[in-house]
C-alpha cells in the first residue's frame, strides 16, 4: 500500500499541490506515516475489511493550517474522492489528509509535542507507549523540503533517552520474571490453568517488548508485534522460542505431586524450560550491551544493576 499511495502522491497530489500551492509547495511535507496496517507495509486481503484504501498525509505547520490548510485541504479531498477505487473508509480520511505536524504528533502520541522546538522532557518519554512510538515513526516521508516534520521524527528515532531506556528496560525484565519465572509455577502448583496462561501471555510480550528495548527498535500494536519480532531477529533463534512458547498448553500432569518450591524449577514443564531458554536469550543481550556481566536467566536478580546508574545521577 505505501507504493500504492507513493504513485497516487506522484501522479496525482504532488502536481496539484505544484500547479494550485506552487508559493507554498516546498512548506508541504507528505508520506504515509501513522495509524494503520497500511503504514507498517502490513497490509493484506485481511485487512481490506476495516480502514482500507489510498490515500497520503500532508503535514504543514501551524501557521500554514491557517493560512491555506483549508484550502489544500478541500483541493486534496476532491482528488480522493475523483480516484476510482480509493475505498477510503470515515475514519481512515481522518488519518490521511492535510493535518498540522504538532495534530499529527501529538494526537498519536497523546501528548502535547513541542514540535517546533524538538525536544521531549523525561516525564513526557515516561508517559509514551511503545506502539504510539512505533506508530509516530513507521511509513515513509516522500517530501519535506522544510524539515520541520522530518526533525520531530528523528528526535523519536534517536530512541528513548538513556535514563528512560533504562527504566523501560528494568520495567519489562521485571514483568517477565513475575509473570512467568514465578507467577507462572504458582498458578500451576494451584492447578489454575486459566492465571497460568494469563502469566504465560504476559511474560511473552514482556520477552517480545525487552528483546524490542534491547534493539532499540519500537514494537508496533500488539498484533503486529510477533510479526515485527520476525524482521529484527536476524538468526531466528528467539523468534522460535516465543513461537514454541506460544504452542505450549498447560500441562497440569507435570505438576502433579509437586509442591511449590521458589527455589527450584521444575523442569517437567516444558512451558518452565522455555521460560528459562528465554531468560538465557534476554540475559546474552543484556549482557552484550553492557546492562550486567553476567550470564542469569532469572532477569529479576539483575534490575537493580540495570538501574544503578540513575540511582547515582540523582
Amino acid at each position: 500500500m505505501i507504493e500504492n499511495s507513493r504513485q497516487f502522491y506522484e501522479e496525482k497530489v504532488a502536481p496539484m499541490i505544484h500547479e494550485k500551492f506552487g508559493a507554498y509547495e516546498s512548506r508541504i511535507a507528505v508520506g504515509l506515516v501513522g495509524e494503520g496496517s497500511d503504514c507498517f507495509g502490513y497490509d493484506d486481503d485481511i485487512s481490506r475489511d476495516h480502514d482500507f484504501g489510498t490515500g497520503v498525509c500532508l503535514w504543514i505547520t501551524d501557521e500554514d493550517i491557517e493560512l491555506f490548510g483549508k484550502e489544500l485541504g478541500e483541493a486534496y479531498n476532491a482528488l480522493v474522492d475523483e480516484k476510482e477505487r480509493s475505498y477510503l473508509t470515515a475514519r481512515l480520511r481522518e488519518r490521511r489528509g492535510v493535518m498540522s505536524i504538532h495534530f499529527f504528533y501529538s494526537n498519536i502520541l497523546q501528548i502535547d509535542c513541542d514540535t517546533k522546538g524538538c525536544t521531549m522532557s523525561v516525564k513526557q518519554w515516561l508517559k509514551l507507549d511503545h506502539a504510539c512510538l512505533a506508530t509516530a515513526v513507521n511509513g515513509e516521508v516522500f517530501r519535506d523540503d522544510l524539515g520541520a516534520f522530518t526533525a520531530f521524527r528523528k528526535l523519536l528515532l534517536d530512541y528513548y533517552p538513556e535514563r528512560v531506556w533504562r527504566i523501560r528496560i528494568a520495567e519489562k525484565m521485571h514483568e517477565y520474571s513475575a509473570a512467568l519465572q514465578v507467577n507462572y509455577a504458582r498458578c500451576m502448583t494451584r492447578k489454575d490453568t486459566v492465571s497460568a496462561q494469563i502469566c504465560k501471555v504476559r511474560g511473552m510480550e514482556a520477552a517480545m517488548e525487552l528483546f524490542f528495548l534491547l534493539k532499540r527498535t519500537y514494537p508496533p500494536y500488539y498484533k503486529w508485534t510477533f510479526r515485527a519480532l520476525r524482521e529484527i531477529d536476524e538468526k531466528g533463534e528467539f523468534t522460535a522460542r516465543i513461537q514454541a512458547l506460544a504452542d505450549e498448553k498447560c500441562n497440569l500432569e507435570a505438576w502433579e505431586d509437586t509442591k511449590y518450591n521458589p527455589n527450584r524449577l521444575n523442569l517437567k514443564d516444558h512451558i518452565v524450560c522455555l521460560a528459562e531458554d528465554i531468560g538465557y536469550d534476554l540475559a546474552e543481550l543484556l549482557k552484550n550491551e553492557g546492562f550486567t556481566n553476567r550470564m542469569n536467566p532469572y532477569l529479576e536478580s539483575d534490575v537493580r544493576r540495570v538501574l544503578e546508574p540513575i540511582e547515582k545521577s540523582r
